[in-house]
């Protein structure tokens, strides 16, 4: 068995930013089977154009329906896909496909946003207690972050 073959990776986050950070990963996921989950953007649709791709709902940030909304997505997205891995650099979409996905017992990476050095992001805080890894990308965010792994900068 070729373990990069059976190896299904999802990719999660909000447009923008978060997206172009997942992006700067392919040399990790290109070789996998992947999928996309991210919001149905003009920069998502252009830079995901021959990628598997679900939209979820936003805006995320402290929206309970949406919220709800991307939970009932992510319910249905894992049940079919069923990821082994779920990586995200955020935002709040990561958080209900994180905690199902770990129910469903895929691996989680979350990586923590570049901008943000000295304070947690909330999805960091709110992922931080269940995930498998935890990457930063200063030394300084170990301090927010005990148990995190610093990787040094994607870009």
């Amino acid at each position: 068995m070729n373990k990069k073959k059976d190896m299904k990776v999802c990719l999660v986050g909000s447009s923008g930013g978060h997206l172009t950070h997942l992006y700067m990963l392919k040399p990790f996921w290109e070789s996998k089977e992947h999928f996309w989950v991210t919001f149905d953007k003009e920069d998502a649709r252009s830079l995901l154009e021959n990628e598997k791709m679900y939209s979820c709902y936003f805006p995320t940030n402290r929206n309970i329906k949406n919220l709800l909304r991307n939970t009932v997505l992510a319910w249905k997205v894992l049940r079919k896909e069923r990821p082994n891995l779920i990586i995200s650099s955020g935002a709040a979409v990561a958080v209900p496909f994180f905690y199902l996905g770990k129910l469903f017992g895929a691996k989680l990476i979350y990586i923590e946003v570049f901008d943000r050095i000295d304070k947690p992001t909330m999805t960091g805080k709110l992922v931080y207690p269940i995930v498998d890894k935890f990457i930063v990308q200063w030394e300084e965010q170990k301090k927010v972050y005990k148990k995190a792994i610093n990787l040094g900068s994607i870009f």
